[in-house]
């Protein structure tokens, strides 16, 4: 996720649902539908990927495995995930950025390809593996209400805190274990440290982008509603 936050953080920089009630009649029960993630837009801020943001005011409903899955696979290969690892693999390349990659297109190639990966595995793990073993609930319940601050502190604090698939409050293990698991992997493909000294570094970035990518999302539709309005 980190590829978007230079993105996000100009963009959020240059600017700060009402549910449809629909009467039913009575009818016979029809089979249990499974429950969909309500999103606003599949993308904040034209690039951040929304699957997996929904309303705190909404009623809990549990998520499958498979629908955890889904989640994860749509972040992992949204469209715009490709454009950033290829843009932001051009500063990697210009810092030389582990060095065993080389340079030229063989070394820029190798490093897209890394930063696709640490995308991919990342959302896999903490968005769907994870939370399916773990049984907690991978969304971001956007809060939507109350002073900026608690906001902020509420969506920075969600990768420490999160709901079990019973809707009870506990301790993100799906966030840390799953981006552990996902340094580890990349070390298969990062010849250049692979200590734990190396990694633990990077598990905070993983962590810390997260957690910032839920600041974003929930901010996302009071700048949406304030563009719409200067628009008017």
């Amino acid at each position: 996720m980190r590829q978007y936050i230079l993105i996000l953080l100009t963009l959020s920089a240059c600017c700060l649902r009402a549910q449809d009630s629909v009467a039913v009649t009575a009818a016979p029960m029809a089979p249990a539908v499974a429950p969909t993630v309500p999103v606003e837009d599949k993308r904040a801020y034209g690039v951040l990927p929304n699957y997996r943001t929904a309303e705190a005011s909404s009623p809990f409903e549990p998520l499958t495995a498979k629908q955890k899955l889904t989640i994860a696979v749509k972040d992992s290969f949204d469209g715009a995930v490709y454009p950033t690892a290829a843009i932001f693999s051009v500063v990697y390349q210009a810092e030389n950025n582990n060095p065993s990659f080389g340079q030229g297109f063989k070394g820029y190639a190798r490093r897209v390809g890394a930063a696709f990966g640490d995308q991919m595995i990342g959302n896999m793990m903490t968005e769907g593996f994870a939370p399916a073993l773990l049984h907690e609930d991978p969304r971001y319940f956007r809060w939507g209400e109350g002073s900026k601050k608690r906001r902020v502190w509420y969506a920075a604090t969600r990768i420490f805190v999160t709901a079990t698939d019973g809707n009870r409050k506990t301790f993100n293990f799906a966030e840390w274990g799953g981006n552990a698991v996902a340094v580890a992997v990349s070390n298969a493909y990062y010849a250049d440290g692979r200590t734990v000294g190396d990694n633990i570094p990077k598990l905070l970035i993983q962590c810390g982008t997260d957690g910032l990518s839920n600041v974003l999302k929930e901010f996302w539709p009071d700048v949406k509603r304030a563009l719409s309005k200067k628009k008017n």
